[in-house]
């Protein structure tokens, strides 16, 4: 009996000590992961000293405009030289509404 009671007490003590040694790890590793969040902002503070700030001159929402404007405008220019020079047309008629009616109706078959 006195074995086994002391078996208890000495797994209890390895737990206890197996719990402590857990919590000394989290512990540790917290400590760790802090150190390298430190040095890590030092690198970051290090390099933004030697640089000087940018300002852009040509904000990216501008850009973004500027592109899709040219590329409707390329694509107006494309359907005005297909319909004026390759199709013998006149190359205003492609802004009119009643042009693109009658292309729809003869690609779709409709007699209107």
């Amino acid at each position: 009996m006195s074995e086994s009671v002391s078996e208890q007490k000495t797994r209890s003590e390895q737990k206890k000590l197996q719990k402590e040694e857990k919590k000394l790890d989290r512990q540790q590793r917290k400590a760790e992961k802090a150190e390298g969040q430190e040095q890590k902002q030092k690198r970051k503070e290090e390099k933004l000293k030697g640089k000087t700030l940018k300002r852009r001159v040509f904000p990216i929402w501008l850009r973004i405009v500027v592109v899709a404007t040219l590329c409707f405008l390329a694509l107006i220019l494309g359907l005005m030289m297909g319909y004026g020079v390759i199709g013998d047309g006149k190359a205003a008629d492609v802004l009119e509404f009643d042009t693109w009616k009658h292309i729809k109706n003869i690609v779709t078959g409709n007699p209107d």
